[in-house]
């Protein structure tokens, strides 16, 4: 797929690189189309947009996505103010519960609401943090781990590098995309990834879209 350095596309680059760079890649770019990936965000997230993603990320995790946005709007309609820590942890356990939390999710919210209204997690200070300095913050809380994390440095900080290798669908991806026996490991993905630095972000969710494929 040719792109022209003149392109708008805000992943123009990005789609260049990799497929310059592997022509299964570049198969792939071209059968799918244009990355869409965060075209819908800044990476400019303030506080208050970053505590309303990490409340979903953890509501989201094992979930369908439909399941998910349900559970998630209940969550969001319990405070009649935009979603904040203060307003959470103001609200008895028994109504997150009732809303479709797990007890386990339901401490795991509370945990990062806590974090946030102390301090201890300064939400509004992760854009200026490199990725591992993001992980590392984001860990501390009950119930997020170095993927959810992840998620949260492609589709709310928009970073263009990130590879979760601990993401089963970019497993699948690069197993059916590399005609490889079986899921990779993470030490093979990372080597797999090497030619598409600084642009992993972008070719992860192209390997997403590997396995929408029929």
């Amino acid at each position: 797929m040719t792109i022209a350095a003149a392109d708008p596309h805000p992943h123009a680059a990005a789609m260049a690189h990799l497929s310059s760079a592997d022509e299964r890649v570049a198969a792939l770019v071209a059968r799918v189309g244009p990355c869409r990936l965060g075209l819908h965000t800044t990476g400019a997230f303030g506080r208050q947009e970053l505590f309303g993603a990490l409340v979903e990320a953890i509501v989201s995790q094992q979930l369908s996505p439909k399941a998910a946005d349900t559970i998630f709007a209940r969550v969001r309609a319990l405070t009649s103010a935009a979603l904040a820590p203060e307003g959470l942890l103001a609200l008895p356990e028994e109504r997150l519960r009732g809303a479709g939390l797990s007890g386990a999710k339901t401490r795991s919210v509370r945990d990062l609401a806590e974090h946030v209204a102390r301090g201890d997690l300064a939400l509004e200070a992760l854009p200026s943090l490199d990725d591992e300095a993001v992980i590392a913050a984001l860990t501390r809380v009950r119930g997020i781990g170095r993927w959810t994390a992840e998620m949260v440095l492609i589709f709310q900080l928009g970073r263009p590098d990130v590879l979760p290798v601990g993401d089963l669908g970019v497993q699948k991806g690069f197993q059916k995309l590399f005609g490889l026996r079986k899921l990779p490991t993470s030490e093979r993905m990372v080597k797999l990834a090497k030619p598409f630095r600084p642009h992993r972000s972008v070719l992860s969710w192209y390997l997403w879209r590997v396995n929408e494929e029929r």
